[in-house]
């Protein structure tokens, strides 16, 4: 590890981070409003109150490196769970700010009840309130459920998030790999760890703030709608091969903020407005290996949709994918697993759901996310395609006799192209109608309105059995 002075950069860090707590709550509210809870009570380290980010309510809980560490404690314990249930109780978001070094030792196993009373309220809660974690700085063993269990984590360049130590990891695996390679915010956003990474603690917290601007302060609340820019404006960027740039044109303003973009790069997923509506949208990535779903994106795609479903923010997919990938033999059945997990989350949320076939929607990948059995409303570029198979695929399978024949390959694949084309979807009831591509953000946002008053339940029951 990196050397300065004696000491280690991380030792480095945590030292610059001591009385920073205060710094990172007023960095994240508005300015004067938090007021903090259980200021003087002992052994908690940590500073927990609400206040007002970007003029809605919020609650925090910090840990606060300066005093011990900011270790856990039953009394931090205590202190995290009266501030979660505040929150139920009032219906606001919570923002976890993690700086620890992990359980106050001297308390032994006393200590574990501590994390277990915090992470069980906080699963009681999930799509109850949105649940926001920042690791600003240590976020070890049983720690790094907070990000789990959080809709949405955030880890800042300084921050580790770690299940077990540098020791054991390089010990138990014959390594010697570093801190950063092991537990730095790059590492765990491309594992699917975290959903961001931030280059610093003020751009960590600015992060937090536009996951909230997009969130509804409960689930019983929608989320604020804004002042959107012209409605009928048409697109000027039509390319569904450049997703960045397509969302970017649909977007107000040209304003999204994009969740997990290093994990699962086959699906782009992004919190943006459309009509001064906050919607969710997804967007398979066709420039990348022809859009193939591998089983990040897939468990990138449901998670997302289990999300946004829970605050009812209506779910926007852009459908140009060449359907699954084709696995090496021993990752086949956890794709089956992530693909199931999906397709799930797509069929059972109730939020409204509209999906554009923007090029190729090639079996399982119609079925689960731009299916008239899914989406509410299904519309079509000229240029989609809806089919089994793709061309190249479909004529080795049915055409092989004739291919051994001496028949064109390239006029059987256009024959099945034309086949499966948009206006053969549209007349088969696969999409609702095919639209002019200049057109899309303005047929979205008419159909957004349509549906704001959609109510829809699923059947009576405790949960259920997503395949995990």
């Amino acid at each position: 590890m990196d050397k300065t002075d004696g000491k280690t950069v991380l030792e480095m860090n945590l030292e610059a981070r001591k009385g920073a707590v205060r710094e990172w709550i007023s960095q994240l509210f508005d300015a004067g409003s938090f007021m903090e809870i259980d200021t003087l009570r002992l052994g908690c380290n940590s500073a927990a109150g609400f206040g007002c980010v970007h003029g809605r309510p919020v609650y925090c809980f910090a840990q606060d490196h300066a005093s011990a560490g900011g270790a856990m404690t039953q009394a931090q314990a205590m202190k995290a769970v009266k501030l979660l249930d505040m929150a139920r109780t009032t219906g606001a978001p919570v923002v976890f700010l993690i700086d620890s070094a992990g359980v106050k030792v001297t308390e032994g196993a006393a200590s574990l009840p501590a994390y277990s009373e915090i992470f069980t309220k906080m699963a009681r809660l999930s799509g109850v309130i949105p649940l926001v974690c920042v690791v600003l700085g240590e976020c070890r063993g049983i720690a790094a459920m907070f990000t789990q269990l959080s809709d949405v984590s955030i880890q800042c360049r300084d921050g580790r998030v770690a299940l077990h130590s540098l020791q054991v990891m390089n010990t138990v695996k014959g390594q010697n790999r570093t801190e950063e390679a092991l537990f730095g915010a790059e590492t765990m956003a491309s594992q699917g760890a975290v959903t961001l990474c931030a280059a610093s603690a003020g751009e960590a917290l600015d992060l937090a703030g536009r996951v909230l601007d997009a969130l509804p302060g409960c689930n019983a609340e929608e989320a604020p709608l804004e002042d959107g820019e012209d409605l009928n404006r048409l697109l000027s960027a039509c390319d569904g091969e450049n997703v960045a740039a397509l969302v970017e044109d649909l977007a107000d303003g040209g304003a999204y903020l994009e969740l997990s973009p290093m994990y699962g790069n086959r699906v782009h997923t992004y919190l943006c407005h459309l009509g001064g509506h906050s919607v969710g949208l997804v967007a398979t990535d066709h420039a990348v290996e022809n859009g193939r779903l591998d089983a990040a994106s897939c468990a990138k795609a449901a998670r997302f949709v289990r999300m946004c479903d829970s605050f009812s923010l209506p779910v926007v997919t852009l459908v140009n994918t060449d359907g699954l990938e084709v696995p090496a033999a021993g990752a086949q059945s956890w794709l089956m697993r992530t693909a199931g997990q999906m397709l799930y989350a797509y069929a059972e949320a109730t939020c409204p759901k509209l999906a554009v076939i923007t090029g190729s929607a090639i079996g399982p990948a119609y079925v689960a996310m731009g299916g008239k059995a899914v989406a509410d409303v299904v519309y079509g570029w000229e240029r989609a395609v809806i089919a089994p198979l793709t061309p190249e695929v479909a004529a080795a399978a049915f055409e092989d006799d004739s291919l051994t024949a001496g028949a064109d390959r390239g006029e059987i694949e256009n024959r099945y192209r034309q086949s499966t084309c948009a206006r053969k979807g549209a007349e088969l009831g696969l999409l609702d109608d095919v639209i002019d591509e200049k057109e899309t953000r303005k047929v979205l946002i008419a159909s957004l309105e349509y549906l704001s008053s959609k109510r829809d339940t699923n059947l009576p029951r405790k949960h259920g059995n997503l395949p995990l």
